[in-house]
């Protein structure tokens, strides 16, 4: 496993000791790398990304087209806290048939008072 946003800076890798079995997160907070990241990967690339509490807030238009130009169809509209999972192609021709969001469900808490 290596996860890398620009290429001379791995954020977790076997070299760093700071992956293994199971679940293994990277959080990135800056869309500028995370934008250049997008940039570099190669026609032919099978990409995976997911989101858990909220991973839509930073993530600007640059960055929600590229993650389209992948194959989603759901990014652009991926809202506050909606978890969403993609699995798409740099150089796709169709959109993914490989994704699937969550929307965050805001409920109204009604309070009698007697």
């Amino acid at each position: 496993v290596c996860l890398a946003v620009e290429k001379k800076d791995n954020l977790m890798s076997g070299v760093k000791n700071n992956v293994g079995r199971g679940i293994n997160v990277a959080l990135v907070n800056d869309v500028a790398p995370f934008i250049e990241f997008l940039k570099a990967i190669q026609d032919g690339t099978i990409v995976l990304m997911g989101t858990y509490d909220d991973g839509a807030t930073k993530l600007n238009d640059e960055a929600r087209q590229l993650i389209a130009e992948l194959g989603s169809t759901s990014i652009t509209h991926l809202g506050f806290r909606d978890n969403w999972v993609f699995c798409g192609g740099k150089g796709i021709k169709t959109k993914s048939p490989f994704e699937q969001v969550l929307g965050n469900q805001v409920f109204e808490i009604t309070v009698a008072l007697f």
